[in-house]
């Protein structure tokens, strides 16, 4: 192993996924040299192992379920997905697990790309090990930033290696569709792959060791997306836990705390995440390794003055989207502080603070029907200490929701906080209603005070008038 000579830009990145990609455009947009390192594909998980390979398996699961909703459509869509087409689908937005035009455009911006495996060295000092065994090292000036993500956390199951389960990676880059699949857990990853691989044709058992679904959202949403599963033929279990697994001759055999035993050709686990920082080096700048990173708003980590974590590996919000967002903030800040402005220190909703990630996160299940929602449930808010009321509608008041298809089933609730007449949240499950949420994150972050909501006029007729039917229950109850 050979070391060349030290190597100093004024920022480094550690990790090349979409957040760490963001953190760079806004260095460099500024002006700062930036390297960045990374082990893997450049792109990271979202762009090869999750957000858009789960996506390009899903859209055509959805859109055939919309399809079966439409009149003199209905008969068309009855068939069998084409497995062998989507799944070519989803290797082209995948780039067929190739990075070329990923490493394009981080070029395109004047940051520097280094191959392998990175770890802090002390502040400001980062080591590259090459795929080669060659290291070099890279130094800091302003600040390292750690965007290295997070990876499947799997349980302490014994021999639970041998049986090679999936994880979200293998769930969504499969080549084959497996007869019988078993999806372990209750959250998103597990709710959207167990639509997914039904459609395509597994007979899925989902094992949903809480009450039900998506316990992050309102209660309602995780019931409407049981039922749609259910409806599509999935095996719905909750209270059920996963006591021990097997393979046997090939077929994966699981038991439950209740004494099943369940045969499947593959079995995956969604069942959290835990962060990618375990051999990156803090212990040598006083952190415990494989910890979850604390940060501030500008997402400097506590108690530094050059060490950033954005993303998952902070754990604010588990999403690609906010960590995103959490990067443009973290690289003006960075700028500003480089620069001498003093502009990074500006309070909450400034250029330079993730204040979003404290109540005005939004998120999209893609599930049939789909769950939107951005800001607290009524528990959050209560928890939180506001006072607040919950005003529901279901979408067949809504003529637009007949409209998108015969039997439309779905919910809406807003989180009213009574004190100051705004939005501390907003839910909507129902066929297509991902694209409703951002009308209801600008409400929610721009605390819109309902009296000028009333003046937001929905277009007649659409599912957007879901919102006169919300403000019209609020003001009359």
């Amino acid at each position: 192993m050979t070391e060349t000579d030290s190597i100093a830009y004024d920022v480094v990145v550690l990790g090349a996924g979409p957040v760490g990609e963001n953190v760079a455009d806004r260095t460099r947009a500024a002006g700062l040299s930036t390297a960045v390192v990374e082990s893997e594909l450049v792109g990271g998980e979202c762009s090869y192992w999750a957000c858009m390979p789960s996506k390009a398996l899903l859209r055509p699961v959805l859109l055939r379920a919309d399809a079966r909703r439409a009149p003199g459509l209905r008969e068309a869509a009855r068939g069998p997905l084409d497995v062998t087409a989507v799944l070519a689908h989803r290797d082209e937005y995948t780039s067929h697990w190739k990075d070329d035009g990923q490493v394009r455009w981080l070029e395109g911006i004047g940051a520097d790309l280094h191959r392998g495996h990175g770890r802090l060295a002390g502040p400001r000092t980062v080591t590259v090990t090459g795929p080669d065994g060659t290291t070099r090292t890279l130094t800091a000036r302003h600040a390292v930033v750690v965007c290295t993500g997070s990876g499947a956390l799997l349980p302490e199951l014994p021999g639970l290696a041998d049986v090679r389960p999936w994880t979200s990676r293998e769930a969504t880059s499969a080549q084959e569709v497996p007869g019988r699949l078993i999806v372990v857990g209750g959250g998103v990853v597990a709710t959207e792959m167990a639509t997914a691989w039904q459609a395509l044709g597994s007979r899925v058992t989902l094992l949903v060791r809480g009450k039900g679904l998506l316990p992050r959202m309102e209660p309602f949403a995780g019931e409407l997306v049981a039922e749609g599963l259910t409806d599509a033929g999935a095996d719905v279990r909750t209270g059920t836990s996963v006591t021990s697994v097997t393979r046997e001759n090939g077929t994966v055999v699981a038991v439950t705390g209740h004494g099943e035993r369940i045969e499947a050709d593959e079995i995956l686990f969604a069942t959290g995440r835990t962060p990618r920082t375990g051999d990156i080096g803090l212990d040598t700048v006083g952190l415990e390794p494989g910890s979850w990173l604390p940060v501030d708003d500008s997402l400097r980590v506590t108690g530094s003055d050059w060490l950033y974590a954005v993303g998952d590996v902070n754990h604010r919000a588990l999403l690609t989207h906010q960590g995103k967002y959490q990067a443009r903030v973290a690289g003006a800040a960075i700028a500003a502080r480089a620069l001498g402005g003093s502009g990074a220190e500006a309070g909450p909703w400034g250029a330079h603070a993730a204040t979003a990630d404290h109540g005005a996160v939004p998120q999209v299940v893609f599930a049939d029907p789909e769950a939107a929602a951005v800001g607290l449930s009524l528990a959050e808010a209560k928890q939180a200490g506001h006072r607040v009321r919950a005003v529901d509608v279901e979408f067949s008041s809504v003529a637009g929701a007949g409209l998108y298809g015969d039997g439309y089933r779905g919910r809406a609730r807003m989180v009213v906080d009574v004190e100051r007449e705004i939005l501390r949240g907003v839910t909507f499950v129902g066929p297509g209603v991902g694209e409703l949420i951002h009308a209801a994150t600008v409400a929610v972050a721009g605390e819109v005070p309902l009296s000028r909501l009333w003046h937001a006029v929905p277009a007649y007729p659409t599912l957007s008038e879901v919102w006169l039917r919300l403000l019209e229950g609020y003001r009359d109850n």
